[in-house]
């Protein structure tokens, strides 16, 4: 981050007209690329909230923002954004690397926080930050914007009201031709995503993770990865990771002993479809060792109304209501910390080609699959001599 933007004296570059802003909550928005341009153009056009302003150390950047929103100011001067009357609430939206220091400086100048995904570069700062907002009674959300899919809620419907039987595993892939970053690999990246997906279907986070990576475009760092977690209930998960697939998907698949249910965020028409398809064993005591009968049921394919709706307006409605009650957001820091903890147990494991390692505050990794430990042999004096 440029001087500008860590606080140095500075003017705005664009001073928008005096608008009646009453019973709205301010928000600044900082970081103006893809993802700060949404947030701007969704916010303002809430009846609840409006842009207060928008920060970016980046002048062309802040010059596009002035074209595009003509009644929001810019500037590169994050204090002097934050000291507007009215500012209640900001949106983070810049690199990863710098969610620390901004979320940091917004929550002690008494400013509720919205910070995009990854919510920082480690489990030890999310923490950090949590703490600080709860010291503060202010809001803290992470951006985990698929939570908020109407897509993924119709499936959540299925897993709760136990239309999908038993459930026996979820699986998403999650892959494109680029783009290529060098702030952060592929996992961290896109693993966000399906990982805050996966504990909003169950309700927690899984107990351990394998995973192995390959860097087949940038050196050092990883540009594909393949993911499995096992939650607890024996519910096993897995994510396919890529920047290097020429073919883009953004699926999940839960599979039950009832139905089959596909989670396509590319399918406008079908979003999700259910298959009434499953396998189940069936309740009889077999009659000889090793005998089971199961169950097999093949049915319709049906695709169930969604509603057509915006996840990410979906999103800013819940951090201003959040903002405006006091309610906890359903993707607070504790669970932008969640996910970063399970983030890091891939990278263990990936550096570890693959052993599976435990996510903190669970079970961990079974016995089965412990690491051996390697045997101690006493050299005593005592034992020597004999």
């Amino acid at each position: 981050m440029t001087a500008a933007l860590r606080g140095s004296t500075m003017t705005f570059i664009h001073q928008a007209r005096s608008l009646d802003r009453s019973g709205r909550i301010g928000v600044v928005i900082v970081g103006c690329g893809y993802w700060g341009r949404n947030y701007a153009r969704v916010l303002d056009e809430l009846p609840q909230s409006y842009v207060a302003a928008v920060c970016d150390e980046s002048l062309e950047r802040l010059g596009a923002i002035a074209t595009a929103f003509p009644t929001v100011p810019v500037t590169n001067d994050l204090d002097q954004a934050l000291a507007l009357p009215g500012v209640q609430a900001a949106v983070i939206a810049t690199p990863p690397s710098a969610h620390l220091d901004v979320a940091t400086r917004c929550l002690s100048q008494g400013v509720h926080v919205l910070v995009e995904k990854p919510m920082t570069t480690n489990s030890a700062d999310a923490e950090s930050l949590t703490q600080l907002a709860d010291e503060c009674g202010l809001t803290l959300m992470v951006g985990h914007t698929f939570v908020y899919n109407a897509g993924v809620r119709k499936l959540k419907e299925y897993v709760d009201n136990g239309a999908i039987g038993r459930l026996y595993y979820l699986y998403a892939r999650r892959t494109n031709l680029g783009p290529i970053r060098t702030d952060v690999n592929a996992v961290w990246d896109l693993a966000p995503h399906d990982i805050s997906i996966f504990e909003y279907l169950l309700g927690s986070a899984p107990e351990w993770v394998s995973a192995i990576g390959a860097s087949l475009l940038c050196e050092g760092n990883a540009d594909v990865g393949f993911v499995s977690l096992m939650y607890p209930n024996g519910i096993a998960a897995h994510m396919h990771l890529s920047w290097a697939d020429p073919n883009k998907t953004r699926e999940v698949v839960a599979v039950g002993s009832e139905k089959r249910i596909l989670f396509n965020d590319l399918d406008p028409l079908e979003r999700v479809r259910v298959f009434e398809k499953g396998v189940s064993r069936v309740a009889e005591e077999p009659s000889t060792f090793g005998e089971f009968t199961f169950l097999q049921r093949d049915g319709d394919i049906l695709s169930p109304m969604v509603e057509a709706s915006e996840p990410l307006k979906n999103e800013c409605e819940h951090f201003v209501e959040c903002v405006r009650t006091g309610q906890r957001p359903l993707t607070d820091g504790r669970a932008g910390q969640r996910v970063i903890e399970v983030i890091e147990a891939i990278d263990e494991s990936v550096r570890a080609n693959g052993v599976p390692k435990g996510v903190p505050g669970t079970k961990g990794v079974p016995g089965a699959f412990a690491a051996p430990t390697q045997e101690v042999v006493d050299a005593s004096p005592a034992i020597a001599a004999h």
